[in-house]
């Protein structure tokens, strides 16, 4: 199961993760938590959501931290940016939930929109590069 690979994205924290899997990825999880809010309701949504919100969140937290290490960035920071997309989810409303909405506008920028680490950091090798050949690998300087 590779870094970027739909299991390896949603189930693992370990690594790092480009832009665009980790966007998909985030955005496949937005789209299956608003469905469940708008088509499960009542009861059943009580009882299923103490399944489903888990793994969501799980899930979420696993994304996230795949992106952050791309930036150089300690996965735990996913904490803070889960708690306050659970604050402000489904609108804002009220001074704090605007603090936690900038935190929220603050990931966007980082993990969307600004480009990865270049080259190898603490979390590993760049997803983006290539395969590194064995010659180029024992020799640093051809």
């Amino acid at each position: 199961m590779t870094p970027t690979s739909p299991g390896g994205i949603f189930l693992s924290a370990q690594g790092r993760a480009p832009r665009i899997p980790s966007v998909v990825g985030t955005v496949v999880l937005v789209v299956i938590a608003a469905l469940y809010e708008d088509l499960v309701s009542g009861t059943l949504h009580w009882i299923t959501g103490w399944i489903v919100y888990p793994v969501l969140f799980y899930a979420g937290a696993c994304v996230l931290s795949k992106r952050l290490h791309d930036r150089g960035r300690s996965g735990w920071w996913a904490a803070l940016i889960l708690a306050s997309i659970v604050a402000v989810w489904p609108h804002p409303a009220g001074f704090l939930d605007f603090l936690f909405f900038l935190v929220v506008i603050w990931a966007l920028v980082e993990l969307a929109i600004m480009p990865g680490e270049q080259g190898t950091n603490r979390y590993g090798v760049n997803p983006l590069a290539g395969p590194i050949s064995p010659s180029a690998a024992a020799d640093p300087h051809p």
